[in-house]
């Protein structure tokens, strides 16, 4: 039987920690929590569940930290979590299962999920190396945005998925900061790196700026194909919040170079025309949102909704501008049956009732 450790990093994470450990502790054979610096009490809750708990002095570099907490594990495989994940019971059998019966690999790839309704049923995810053989050469990389380059067999276990339960954390500009000192420090960006330093841009509200790096990061060619298709969309949106719809749209259909049409491509596309009240041609973009299928496989960010509920329901309201009322119910119907407890397509029953009489 595979052993399994769990691996952690943490910060002032009281408010959270204990759910995340309770929701793992029966999968995992040893618990290792690093802490960088707390100030409550993380430190007191996560001795409640391991003896190994190690303070680490930090450095503006999380795979550093990262790679700390993975040198103190002892075990056959490691396991990594944030303090605000969770892992519900069925994941906890089956990783149960794949330690007593599943085959070995160095890298098992599980679904992480960023978005979810009230039932859990994802809306925002993709996969990531969560489980790693413990290797040397499997260790993480880069100061921010850290990742773990897989090598060797890689399994997709899309029955093991972990919640990113983020509640009440506003966005900070601590990522950015880190990229600054990287600058300031003359470091050689990679092209993973100078996409996530766009996206820290953007993110941060410096469209200018996030528009020049994403434009650079396009330009040079070197970007992995998923990274690429996500800068399109974000230079699009940086676009978008300065006005400027027509660079918009060329971002957008920029990114058709990469791969082919991703929903969350087709529905921003779709979205422009809508709000520029050009209905017919925010219906044919809806219309292919509402066709394509996500390819959670690809390694990319996945927006489920996009792909379903988001554009059936934007064509009842379009299909209703045009005054096409039979077309209107009947998308309406269709975002009804992905979510019928949404608010929209709760008003929209009771508004459609008054055609039904």
């Amino acid at each position: 039987m595979k052993t399994l450790s769990l691996a952690m990093i943490v910060k002032d994470e009281e408010g959270c920690l204990a759910t995340c450990l309770s929701s793992v502790k029966a999968c995992v054979d040893e618990i290792i929590i690093v802490d960088t610096g707390s100030t409550d009490k993380t430190k007191e809750i996560a001795k409640s569940f391991t003896d190994k708990v190690y303070d680490f002095e930090w450095v503006q570099d999380f795979s550093k930290a990262r790679n700390f907490s993975f040198d103190k594990a002892t075990c056959d495989y490691i396991m990594w979590l944030d303090a605000d994940d969770l892992v519900r019971e069925e994941s906890v059998k089956n990783i149960i299962e794949w330690k007593e019966k599943g085959e070995d690999c160095e890298t098992l790839m599980c679904k992480y999920v960023t978005s979810f309704d009230k039932d859990f049923n994802p809306t925002f995810q993709f996969y990531r190396e969560r489980i790693v053989k413990n290797l040397p050469n499997l260790r993480w990389r880069d100061p921010i945005h850290e990742v773990i380059i897989p090598y060797g067999k890689m399994i997709y276990r899309d029955d093991i998925l972990v919640y990113h339960n983020k509640k009440n954390k506003p966005y900070t500009d601590r990522n950015l900061s880190i990229y600054r000192k990287m600058i300031a420090d003359k470091a050689t960006f990679t092209p993973r790196q100078q996409f996530y330093y766009a996206r820290e841009l953007y993110f941060n509200g410096l469209y200018d700026e996030a528009i020049h790096q994403f434009s650079k990061f396009l330009s040079e060619g070197k970007g992995w194909s998923e990274n690429n298709i996500e800068a399109c969309l974000n230079l699009s949106k940086c676009y978008q919040r300065k006005g400027e719809d027509k660079n918009a749209l060329t971002s957008l259909f920029g990114s058709f170079v990469f791969d082919q049409p991703r929903g969350e491509v087709l529905y921003e596309i779709a979205t422009i025309f809508e709000r520029k009240k050009e209905y017919k041609k925010a219906i044919y973009w809806y219309k292919l949102a509402l066709a394509s299928s996500p390819n959670v496989e690809s390694g990319g960010f996945v927006n489920i909704d996009c792909y379903q509920f988001l554009p059936a329901l934007q064509l009842c309201v379009c299909y209703y501008k045009i005054g096409d009322i039979i077309s209107s119910m009947h998308y309406h119907e269709i975002a009804k049956a992905f979510k019928p407890d949404d608010q929209a397509v709760k008003y929209n029953t009771e508004f459609f009732k008054n055609y039904q009489a």
